[in-house]
């Protein structure tokens, strides 16, 4: 299969990889996705059949920068993905999307989690860019979203979720739907192969309270480590954040319809901090 992969960054990257090793043919472009004359030139000039997009802006160091950098977040993360996904349906050429699963906060109506044709209640910028371009892309055939929540990689990054905990000095400790992202490779590619269409949960079944990831942390890679656990209204209430974070249960029900299936979090997040420690120890 002839792909075009849009700005792969820390999660793209790896899918790219992973998508060649399966003999897939991968363009990568790092094209402005709200232009769209760039964006037809490459499609024109590729010809494939598939496009991915990783494309987006979720902040640095964090999403509370999109609360001061407003129109920059929408334009990438709203306008971007709707000229993109113009171009590839004016070429009959099927888009994944990669979305988030925190355009959900709190509980859902359905005691078994959010499922993907819930309606989501987003308050901060970022997730509420990402859930009008989920609302307007849901409209369009040969679309795909895959939400993936709170990657966790076998790879020390500063996007993994294992880094980012590790490194608080204060956490709070919630329960939340998780992707481990050799998961979330597994359910992008089954997509993409399978010319998959609408909202796809890339979640692990199962829940993580974030005391699971720590105490794994601790057993299997640095013993030495501490941090003081703290309530999650405290999190805004001691300037930590400027936006209280999303938390949420997601079910994972569309993706088993096309055959694919992931790992029970409890299984793969073993699995994955196991392997963290490896590449831990070989960096050192």
């Amino acid at each position: 299969m002839n792909l075009v992969v849009f700005s792969p960054g820390y999660l793209g990257g790896k899918m790219v990889d992973a998508l060649r090793s399966r003999g897939h043919d991968v363009a990568t472009m790092k094209v402005e996705i709200t232009d769209l004359a760039a964006v037809a030139s490459v499609l024109d000039e590729r010809r494939p059949d598939a496009v991915l997009n990783c494309a987006g802006k979720k902040g640095t160091p964090n999403v509370d920068w999109c609360e001061t950098h407003q129109v920059e977040t929408m334009r990438s993360n709203t306008i971007g993905p709707l000229i993109l996904a113009q171009a590839c349906g004016e070429r009959g050429i099927h888009l994944t999307h990669l979305g988030t699963g925190c355009v959900f906060y709190g509980p859902s109506p359905d005691p078994a989690g959010w499922r993907e044709d819930d309606h989501a209640n987003p308050s901060a910028t970022y997730t509420r860019s990402k859930y009008a371009a989920d609302l307007m892309l849901t409209q369009m055939p040969d679309v795909a979203i895959v939400r993936l929540r709170m990657p966790i990689d076998d790879m020390p990054n500063p996007g993994n979720l294992i880094d980012k905990l590790v490194r608080y000095p204060k956490i709070i400790d919630v329960e939340n739907s998780v992707t481990v992202v050799d998961d979330l490779i597994v359910a992008v590619i089954g997509v993409i192969e399978k010319r998959g269409v609408g909202v796809f949960h890339a979640v692990n079944p199962g829940t993580m309270r974030h005391r699971d990831l720590i105490a794994l942390y601790e057993e299997l890679v640095d013993p030495t480590h501490t941090n003081e656990w703290i309530a999650e209204e405290d999190l805004v209430r001691q300037g930590l954040a400027a936006k209280t974070r999303s938390n949420n249960i997601m079910q994972n029900r569309r993706l088993p319809e096309l055959g694919i299936h992931l790992r029970p979090i409890e299984i793969a997040l073993r699995d994955c901090m196991g392997k963290y420690a490896v590449n831990v120890a070989r960096n050192r």
